[in-house]
């Protein structure tokens, strides 16, 4: 198959979607699939055998790490030479609509994708007011499509209920030989807590931006003795948080990637994520797949991928107690500690990238049948 994937965001941009795409498009091309990609121009031009055809563009002004591009008729004549069998737009909102053009005109299958709540996003922006709008203009893009993908069972649920037709759930993955539990590191440690690897080590990895709710931390931080707070990442919100956690022992870590990251999950005592605009939480896997126990918000997508108890800790966003909790029984039961990082491990086992990515393959193929039959008819 010849698939056009467009996506408002793409290497070297580090996020869950970025994350999930990579390694959608590695698979797909070993499996003897040829991509393009269609996304804001970030100055690479292939990725693992896939050409990318970057559209220049402008940051986002309340997000300048995303970039928006406009389509453009130079993305038609990539496509005519690329002639794609297929077109997925992920999270079609500017670029996307390009998608959406060419797949009627080309007269090709559309399939979509949902990664990112943007409706919850804008009551974090101060635009709540546009959610009603935000909510029509998203139906209005996805019901063009022969077939709309979701990555949790939360989502399905909630846009059917807006109104979003022909849906089913694309299945998480994560790279279990990059994140292992036996990455622990002394090393890491005492970076990760500037010098104090004795002490309890909190960690959290993503966007530093007002939708993920890292304010909530901080009770947590300083209800626990001697804990130790590490922020891995960046975004626009984080000078914000440098002063919301002045005075309190949190590192500003920045951006790691690779090993680097996956023996951050590893020495870490606890994940913490407070985030309840979660379509779905890929980090929260990489942190089980890595060992490390996960205290997350029961919202959104998460409650499929952390079972309360069992291989983490959920708890209700509404409680200001909730997560402190939460978290201080993780971390005085060594024994069910060590229950949890094994459990964890074992239910990132199950979600590996080629699989989602073969599920991902048939949905494809499903979709060019009914073509075909439609045709025929």
């Amino acid at each position: 198959m010849r698939i056009a994937l467009f996506t408002e965001t793409f290497l070297p941009k580090v996020d869950g979607i970025v994350t999930r795409l990579r390694h959608t498009v590695e698979h797909l091309q070993r499996n003897g699939d040829q991509v393009l990609v269609i996304s804001p121009d970030g100055g690479l031009k292939e990725y693992k055998g896939a050409k990318i055809y970057g559209v220049s563009g402008f940051p986002l002004p309340l997000y300048p790490e995303l970039k928006l591009a406009l389509p453009r008729p130079s993305i038609g004549v990539a496509l005519e030479e690329f002639r794609p069998h297929l077109i997925h737009v992920v999270n079609p909102a500017i670029l996307g609509l390009a998608g959406l053009y060419y797949a009627k005109m080309m007269e090709v299958p559309l399939v979509a994708s949902y990664h990112t709540h943007l409706p919850q996003y804008l009551q974090h922006y101060g635009l709540g007011m546009l959610e009603g709008l935000m909510w029509e203009l998203i139906k209005a893009g996805h019901n063009q499509a022969e077939l709309n993908l979701c990555t949790s069972t939360a989502m399905v649920q909630e846009l059917r209920e807006r109104g979003i037709e022909r849906l089913d759930l694309w299945q998480r993955g994560v790279d279990t030989e990059m994140f292992q539990p036996h990455l622990n590191c002394k090393k890491m440690r005492v970076r990760l807590s500037k010098g104090n690897p004795e002490k309890p080590l909190l960690l959290y990895v993503g966007r530093l931006s007002a939708e993920k709710e890292i304010e909530r931390i901080k009770p947590i931080l300083e209800a626990i003795p001697g804990a130790r707070l590490a922020l891995v990442g960046d975004g626009p919100h984080r000078s914000t948080l440098e002063k919301h956690f002045a005075g309190t022992p949190t590192n500003f870590v920045g951006y790691l990637i690779g090993l680097e990251l996956a023996t951050a999950f590893a020495s870490a005592d606890a994940f913490i994520f407070p985030s309840q605009t979660e379509t779905l939480g890929l980090v929260l896997l990489e942190a089980m797949a890595a060992g490390c126990p996960v205290v997350a918000a029961r919202s959104g997508g998460i409650p499929d991928i952390v079972t309360d108890g069992v291989n983490g800790y959920l708890f209700d966003p509404q409680d200001q107690c909730g997560a402190i909790v939460a978290t201080e029984r993780l971390l005085q039961g060594q024994q069910e500690r060590e229950t949890l990082r094994q459990n964890a491990r074992a239910e990132a086992e199950r979600w590996s990238w080629a699989a989602a990515t073969r599920q991902l393959q048939n949905y494809y193929r499903s979709v060019l049948r009914a073509q075909s039959l439609s045709s025929a008819a």
